[in-house]
């Protein structure tokens, strides 16, 4: 596996310092994020390590030959939004921006992208497999047409008031994965399975790894830590943020050795990237860079 990093929590650092971080660091990839320009509408979105609105066959040479010259690769090109929005203006804004994504990675050679299917928050999970058919298939057809995969990560997207009721992510479980590809049988659209997201919804974060072993692209390491006692005062139907948060590898409830050793088990020799969303270390640029280093300390010594 090649041990990496999600490269929105550098927000404020430019795609050559991110670099220099990582290969400084000893990470072999980043993830490297790519939203639009504008504010960002979330913590963790709206950050820009690479423009593609104006990435030109220069500008990509310039990114390839840098980061070959620091021994990092860029393990895919990340846009977390929600292409399934119920305002239709956002939604194909949205549209819009993931084109470009996918059109960048397939000429910087990267040839994947990791985002979120999306999901019309007011509706059913029934009712927005069927908007799933309408609006995905051209989105995977052009990637593959492009020679692009597409890695759906597993998070909900369900974690405050604004996300609810029913959250904006609708790829959250196996079962919904079995839909999604009987849908869409394509071998440019898969995962990037996280297993923290598991853990909140009380399930197995290593089960699923066989079924669907060829079609995950990419994994995320992030930990979540569930509060017992917040838990029974609120429940699991509350705001998830009243009863867990997002934590750095090793802080929280993941099982760090039984994943990766899962992992190991299929085969899986793809990119890992680390992602933090640990609000204990954002008090500072000098904290955040320590929160990369304790996680990739800590991932150093399972990823091989």
């Amino acid at each position: 596996m090649k041990l990496g990093f999600v490269s929105a929590i550098l927000d404020g650092w430019n795609f050559e310092e991110t670099i220099d971080i990582a290969s400084k660091m000893g990470f072999a990839c980043v993830e490297v994020a790519c939203w639009p320009r504008g504010k960002a509408e979330r913590r963790y979105a709206g950050v820009s390590h690479i423009d593609v609105d104006d990435l030109d066959d220069e500008k990509a040479k310039v990114i390839l030959e840098y980061c070959a010259k620091k021994n990092v690769q860029i393990s895919s090109l990340a846009f977390y939004p929600n292409p399934m929005d119920g305002d239709l203006k956002k939604r194909q804004e949205t549209i819009d921006h993931l084109k470009k994504v996918i059109a960048a990675s397939a000429k910087l050679g990267v040839n994947l992208v990791t985002t979120f299917i999306g999901r019309d928050q007011t509706k059913t999970v029934e009712e927005n497999l069927e908007l799933f058919k309408t609006i995905w298939p051209p989105i995977i057809k052009y990637a593959e047409e492009k020679g692009v995969k597409v890695a759906i990560e597993n998070c909900p997207m369900l974690f405050g008031s604004e996300q609810w009721p029913g959250g904006q992510n609708l790829a959250t479980t196996p079962r919904i994965w079995r839909e999604m590809f009987h849908i869409i049988p394509s071998g440019n659209f898969g995962l990037n399975y996280d297993p923290s997201h598991f853990v909140w919804q009380m399930m197995d974060y290593t089960k699923p790894l066989k079924e669907f072993k060829h079609k995950i692209f990419h994994v995320h390491f992030k930990d979540i830590k569930l509060y017992p006692k917040k838990l029974s005062e609120v429940g699991s139907m509350a705001y998830p943020l009243d009863y867990m948060s997002p934590k750095l590898p090793g802080l929280g409830d993941v099982d760090w050795s039984r994943f990766v050793s899962a992992l190991n088990e299929i085969g899986y020799d793809g990119f890992a990237c680390i992602e933090v969303e640990d609000k204990d270390f954002e008090s500072s640029r000098e904290r955040i860079l320590e929160s990369l280093q304790m996680s990739y300390d800590y991932m150093r010594k399972l990823v091989a």
